[in-house]
């Protein structure tokens, strides 16, 4: 059965749950979710969910007129309701008050919501997505994924970088061309997913000196791994007149900045989630570091049979971090292994001007940067040798063509940062509605 209220005051102001404690003594109105709820006999409890916050709800039958309590009576988990109640002070409730209903009006009800508070496997949790972001530990996940967002973003705007919005659809591989979506773009071919807006800041640094992009990429990995998605969001930017040193110094700083504002904003969410904040409170400048050739040595001293030339993995990349408060720098990689418009190093020219960031505990690669190639006739050569059309990158060397400059920039991908800074074992649980390869759904 469907109880719908009369919902003719949706006019009239309500109350957010978060700013219940300044009206003690107050009628106020409250709208929201049925979050839990228990009964005995003419009494009540629930506790009411708007977003805002939690608040116990106290529903006794003295108080409800009979429409009142036999909407109580038909209540279940999640079902939508208008509550008018007195605000009462109450030390053991969530907030310190709780609200005594002198009416409930149910607006959706909700019978046999699909997840209890009992055990669901992933996949059942994964299939009912779009219910589970409801429930505490998604909620208190997306409310850190949000402050890292705003701080990224006041991060750039507080240092006078420009947003730059790059394209989706594209006609230019930027990372590897194994790992694209490709669709068909009306009659001019084949385009692209970008897995990187990186190419087209690059002339935008030209024109404004220090810009950003910040949206979604995507990578066609058939990988099965805790770090990978299809779709993720990715935070790059690009300076001009930056080298490969001040480009890892300005990654310290981002990264610094975005934890140090989780931690103070979002402590409440990172308790809930029972994460140790002791070990985000060591993420300060500066970060170690360690050469590409150092961490080939480090790790065959541990026993690793990887040779110089190959590129790290994910259990490297643990070995290296291991016991590590902060995170690590792995910077000079062989150029084979990184992408063509990576600077080649003048001392080794095996290798490149280009920067890992790896995440201590465990989590591995958060950032990928790179001071980039600015001569014209090197690009071209790496161009050729990575057997890429020229004629889709003839807009890319005109940077060099005219006016070429030092430049260098980052990625740093949201769901694996937020993965790290929340403790979580998955990047699934990162990311609203995840993508893998073997789920499009919901």
């Amino acid at each position: 059965m469907t109880l719908l209220a009369d919902l003719s005051n949706l006019g009239v102001m309500n109350t957010e749950i978060k700013n219940l404690a300044g009206l003690i003594g107050q009628t106020v109105t409250l709208r929201g979710w049925v979050h839990q709820f228990r009964s005995s006999g003419k009494i009540a409890f629930l506790q009411l969910r708007d977003g805002t916050g939690i608040v116990q709800v106290v529903c006794a039958r003295s108080d409800l007129d009979d429409t009142g309590w036999e909407a109580v009576g038909e209540l279940d988990y999640e079902a939508s309701l208008e509550v008018d109640g007195e605000v009462k002070q109450d030390a053991r409730s969530p907030g310190g008050v709780e609200v005594v209903a002198k009416d409930v009006r149910v607006v959706g009800s909700s019978t046999d919501y699909p997840i209890q508070p009992k055990e669901h496997g992933i996949d059942f949790l994964l299939n009912h997505r779009h219910l589970w972001l409801r429930h505490g530990r998604q909620r208190a996940i997306l409310k850190v994924r949000d402050e890292i967002i705003h701080a990224i973003r006041e991060f750039f705007y507080e240092r006078d970088f420009t947003l730059i919005d790059t394209p989706i659809l594209t006609g230019s591989i930027g990372e590897s061309a194994g790992t694209l979506f490709e669709t068909e773009y009306f009659d001019l071919g084949t385009a692209y997913l970008a897995q990187t807006g990186q190419l087209y800041l690059e002339p935008a640094a030209a024109a404004f000196g220090k810009v950003y992009c910040f949206g979604p990429t995507f990578r066609a990995e058939k990988s099965k791994t805790r770090r990978h998605l299809a779709e993720f969001w990715m935070v790059e930017p690009e300076v001009a007149w930056l080298d490969s040193e001040g480009n890892m110094a300005l990654q310290e700083e981002f990264v610094s900045a975005i934890i140090a504002r989780v931690l103070e904003r979002r402590r409440g969410e990172l308790e809930e989630l029972e994460r140790d904040v002791s070990r985000l409170e060591a993420i300060v400048p500066p970060f170690d570091r360690m050469s590409y050739s150092e961490a080939i040595e480090f790790l065959q001293a541990q026993g690793s049979e990887i040779e110089w030339g190959a590129d790290l993995g994910a259990e490297d990349e643990t070995r290296l971090t291991d016991g590590r408060l902060k995170p690590l720098f792995v910077y000079d990689y062989p150029r084979a292994v990184k992408a063509f418009y990576m600077k080649e190093n003048a001392e080794d020219p095996r290798t490149v001007k280009c920067n890992d960031m790896l995440a201590p505990e465990g989590y591995g690669e958060i950032i990928g940067g790179s001071q980039r190639e600015d001569d014209y006739d090197k690009l071209l050569k790496r161009i050729r040798e990575e057997g890429l059309p020229e004629e889709t990158y003839d807009w890319y060397l005109d940077i060099r063509r005219y006016g070429t400059f030092p430049h260098s920039g980052f990625g740093l991908g949201l769901e694996r940062t937020v993965s790290w800074i929340c403790g979580l074992s998955h990047l699934r649980e990162a990311i609203p509605y995840p993508r893998l390869m073997n789920r499009l759904s919901p």
